[in-house]
C-alpha cells in the first residue's frame, strides 16, 4: 500500500509514518523541508510541498492507496492573535483545497482520504457526554474544525471514501501537551488548572495510530470519528493520575484568571473541554490498547 501523508513531520504524522513503514508499506511525506523530513522519517520518501498547491507532488497521487491530511499550523504554538487565527485557518483550508485538486486531477484515485480535525469541533459542553452525533459548537476552535473538515468534502463526489478524525489530546512524551503538563509535577508543584472540573478527552499515541490505520483499512468506515479513549477524565482527575504515576504531590492549583491573563483566548484549551467518547469506533469493534489513563501514563513515563 502507498500512503501519502501531509503534515507528516508533526506529532501524529511521525508515529503514523513509523507504523506504516514497519508494516512494509510505502509512505510519501509532503513537507516544506523534504531534507528535514527525510532525516526525521528514515525510510519514507519526502516530496517538497508549499502547503497550498499541487506543484511538485500532484503526480504521486495517481495510483496511491490513501492520503492522510494532517496539515495545519499547530493550535497551541502561540497566542491566538488576529494574525495567528488567520494563519491557523488558512494553513488548513489551503492544504485541504490542494488535496482535493490533486485527487480530482488523477485518473487512479486513492480509495480513502483521512481528514484531520479536532475534538474542539463540539465546543465546550460541560458534563454532557459527546458523541459523533452531536452538532458543532460556535467558538473559535469549533468553527475552525468545521471549516477544516469541509475543506476536503468534495472528494466524496469523486467516489473517494473519507473518514474525519476528531482527535483529543494525544499523549506522547515526544511532543504535544503532555511534556508541558508534566513540568509542574517534576517541580513538585502539580495541581488542577482552574476549577479542575473541565473534561480532558485524551488518547495514547499508539491508539491514535491504530485507529487511523483501522480507518484506512476498513472499507465500511466513513464520516466523523472521535479519536479519544473511552474513559475521559476531568482535568483534576487526570492530574491526580499523573501525580500517582510520578510519585509527586497534587496540591498547587493554577488559577483561571492567571491562565487567562497569560494565555488570552488560548487558555480555553486548558480551562474548558469536552466529555467526548469514541462511539463510532466502538460500534465498529475497535478496541483500545490503553482505555484508561493510568496504564497509558505508566507506559509513556516508565
Amino acid at each position: 500500500m502507498r500512503v501519502i501523508i501531509t503534515g507528516g513531520t508533526g506529532l501524529i504524522g511521525r508515529s503514523l509514518t513509523s507504523s506504516l513503514l514497519d508494516g512494509g508499506h510505502d509512505v510519501i511525506v509532503l513537507s516544506r523541508n523534504p531534507d528535514r523530513a527525510s532525516d526525521l522519517l528514515a525510510g519514507a520518501r519526502a516530496e517538497r510541498w508549499d502547503g497550498r498547491t499541487l506543484q511538485g507532488w500532484g503526480e504521486v497521487v495517481d495510483g496511491s492507496d490513501a492520503i492522510v491530511n494532517l496539515a495545519g499550523e499547530n493550535i497551541g504554538g502561540g497566542l491566538w492573535t488576529t494574525e495567528r487565527k488567520r494563519r491557523l485557518r488558512e494553513s488548513r483550508l489551503d492544504a485541504g483545497r490542494a488535496v482535493v485538486q490533486a485527487i480530482q486531477a488523477v485518473s487512479n484515485k486513492p480509495r480513502i482520504l483521512v481528514q484531520a480535525s479536532g475534538i474542539g469541533y463540539y465546543g465546550f459542553r460541560g458534563d454532557e457526554k459527546v458523541t459523533e452525533e452531536d452538532a458543532a459548537g460556535d467558538d473559535f476552535l469549533a468553527l475552525l474544525s468545521v471549516a477544516w473538515e469541509a475543506s476536503t468534502e468534495q472528494v466524496e463526489a469523486s467516489g473517494v471514501r473519507r473518514a474525519v478524525i476528531r482527535s483529543g489530546g494525544v499523549l506522547t512524551t515526544k511532543g504535544g501537551a503532555l511534556p508541558k503538563m508534566l513540568i509542574p509535577f517534576k517541580l513538585f508543584a502539580g495541581g488542577p488548572l482552574g476549577s479542575g472540573r473541565q473534561w480532558f478527552p485524551w488518547i495514547h499515541i499508539s491508539d491514535e495510530v491504530r485507529a487511523i490505520r483501522f480507518l484506512i483499512d476498513n472499507e465500511t468506515a466513513s464520516g466523523p470519528f472521535n479519536l479519544v479513549a473511552p474513559n475521559p477524565l476531568t482535568n483534576a482527575d487526570f492530574g491526580r493520575v499523573i501525580a500517582r504515576v510520578m510519585g509527586r504531590p497534587f496540591y498547587m492549583p493554577a488559577p483561571s484568571f492567571a491562565l487567562r491573563i497569560g494565555l488570552g483566548q488560548l487558555s480555553s484549551i486548558l480551562l474548558e473541554g469536552q466529555r467526548a467518547v469514541p462511539k463510532r469506533l466502538t460500534e465498529l469493534g475497535v478496541t483500545f490498547q490503553f482505555p484508561r489513563a493510568e496504564p497509558a501514563l505508566e507506559d509513556l513515563l516508565s
